[in-house]
């Protein structure tokens, strides 16, 4: 890609200029699609950013956009930066069951960004009144409105330092926390990204997530910036269909595609060999695997069961991003086949050492490579509080510094910054450096200590996936406290037996096959119904919220 322009809609008018007709298309449905190039892109938005002005809308304002996958969720985050304005992704109503929630966690994210207004798709008019009661001060700005801008307005010219995007962070609830991202900062991740795995004018762009999530939105803009079609789906097509989905991507001939873990369970679960036999999988080049733990188990099934269909093995990246980082932090190797580093498992969690072992032994855990850093960016591994480095194969909090890096958050609280004195910001992650590649273990907050003893979550959930009768591997391991005072391992697992004495059945199984591997009684089971379990809003099992909710439910 050619190099960007400062800020966001002026690397979008040098795209325009170049390629006006390479077009974002958005698959409303299967029968609904509707398309945007990049020359309407500019004219929509420039109006759009005359409407904001009109509506009251000023620089430095943080503006909300509430929409799906659609056109006018692009054109309303041009129009707000193109005025100067920051702009803030709003995560989607799930269904009218918990409307009354879903509000008063809208409402405060926007206390906390301090939002003057609110873009609002028409797919959501039914929600507008509520909106309105639940966001008092906040301007709702109907998407359609966007088209009545005024062409002759004199906008302001915007500094790349500017804020543009805040991000908040997945699971964002009672205490939403978002993070600034500045013109510069979108700029250095999608530059970095599209230059990692070669972008070119023979790629074409295709996603399910939701553009409010950071890997949804910034490989979007990385598509846009670089001048390549681009196909987006909603995510809820993907959900309910998935293997309908990957048949439309093959159909598509996109070369490139993004998502978290559990995407590729979903896609191995729901096509047969004989299925895959049937597509043709051999343009895909590129398919992102991060946002949450990368388990060895998914990535080999979903690499076998695609082989039928032509997939290569060195399509599938593992990559680690955070929303902090703007988006990528450290990418493989284009090309190269997954990487694994088999550690004793006891000795990862108990004494921070990656000790290598012999490859699916009883004890071993696969913990995915994830590669160098991206240009741009310096991750350092130290212990949590201090930056001095730690040596190779010993765990530690993961520190990033780089452009794309943000330079604070908005809280409750205000402004704060994000890096420490010598600009290091501690991600909360924890990771070890083996063969100059970096290796991701877990969160830092998320770590389960029993008895004096350190687990990982994603260990004990490893072993209960497997077993029958866990519904499509759904279930959440965290640390508890006992009525004696004594910690314990928690495991809420999903399950759709109906039978009473069968769940107590899985729970026995569940309890003894964790209490065999990891050596500890201190673990309760608990076996609840299909799709009770916490998730973000892009999909990830939340383990402290399910925690919550189960304290709640056994009140």
């Amino acid at each position: 890609m050619t190099e960007l322009a400062e800020t966001l809609h002026t690397s979008l008018d040098e795209t325009a200029r170049r390629l006006p007709d390479t077009p974002v298309e958005f698959r409303l449905d299967r029968s609904e699609r509707r398309q945007l190039t990049a020359r309407e892109l500019v004219d929509r938005s420039r109006t759009g950013a005359a409407a904001l002005l009109a509506a009251g809308a000023r620089p430095a304002d943080r503006v909300g956009l509430l929409c799906l996958n659609e056109p006018d969720f692009l054109v309303g985050l041009f129009s707000a930066v193109r005025l100067g304005c920051a702009v803030c992704p709003l995560p989607l109503p799930t269904g009218l069951r918990d409307i009354d929630g879903y509000l008063a966690r809208i409402g405060r994210v926007a206390e906390v960004a301090g939002m003057s207004h609110l873009v609002l798709s028409a797919s959501f008019d039914r929600f507008a009144d509520a909106l309105c009661a639940a966001l008092p001060g906040v301007t709702v700005v109907p998407a359609d409105a966007l088209a009545a801008g005024s062409g002759d307005v004199q906008l302001p010219v915007v500094a790349p330092d500017a804020p543009a995007i805040v991000q908040f962070t997945s699971g964002s609830t009672a205490a939403p926390k978002g993070v600034v991202l500045s013109h510069r900062n979108v700029l250095a991740c999608v530059e970095a990204m599209c230059l990692a795995i070669e972008v070119g004018p023979r790629d074409s762009y295709g996603m399910w997530l939701p553009l409010f999530h950071d890997m949804g939105l910034f490989s979007t803009l990385g598509a846009v910036y670089s001048g390549i079609p681009a196909m987006l789906w909603q995510p809820t097509a993907f959900v309910k269909k998935p293997g309908q989905w990957l048949r439309e991507f093959a159909e598509s001939r996109a070369t490139i595609s993004a998502g978290p873990n559990f995407g590729y369970d979903y896609l191995t679960a729901a096509v047969s060999d004989e299925e895959a036999a049937e597509m043709d999988l051999r343009h895909w080049r590129v398919a992102f695997n991060g946002a949450e733990t990368i388990r060895h188990s998914s990535v080999s099934a979903f690499l076998r069961r695609f082989a039928h269909a032509g997939l290569r093995e060195g399509t599938l990246m593992s990559v680690y991003g955070l929303a902090e980082a703007t988006l990528s932090v450290t990418f493989p190797p284009l090309g190269r086949a997954p990487r694994w580093d088999w550690v004793d498992r006891d000795r990862l969690a108990g004494q921070g050492l990656a000790v290598p072992a012999r490859p699916g032994l009883r004890g071993t855990r696969a913990v995915a490579s994830v590669g160098r850093p991206v240009k741009g960016m310096e991750v350092l591994v130290a212990e949590p509080g201090s930056t001095v480095p730690l040596p190779d194969a010993t765990v530690g909090e993961i520190h990033i510094r780089g452009a794309s890096v943000t330079s604070g958050y908005l809280t409750a609280d205000g402004d704060s910054g994000a890096a420490t004195e010598d600009g290091w910001l501690p991600t909360g992650d924890l990771g070890y450096w083996r063969d100059g590649e970096l290796h991701i273990t877990g969160r830092h907050k998320e770590m389960i200590t029993v008895r004096g003893a350190n687990f990982y979550p994603q260990d004990v959930e490893d072993l209960a996936q497997s077993v029958p009768g866990v519904y499509k591997q759904r279930c959440v391991a965290y640390v508890d406290g006992a009525a004696d005072g004594d910690e314990r391992i928690v495991l809420a697992a999903e399950s759709g037996m109906a039978d009473e004495n069968a769940c107590r059945e899985l729970e026995r199984e569940l309890r003894r096959r964790i209490v065999a591997e990891l050596g500890l009684e201190a673990v309760t089971v608990h076996v609840v119904a299909p799709r009770t379990l916490p998730r973000t809003t892009s999909g990830k099992f939340q383990r402290l919220a399910a925690k919550d909710a189960l304290a709640a439910a056994s009140a």
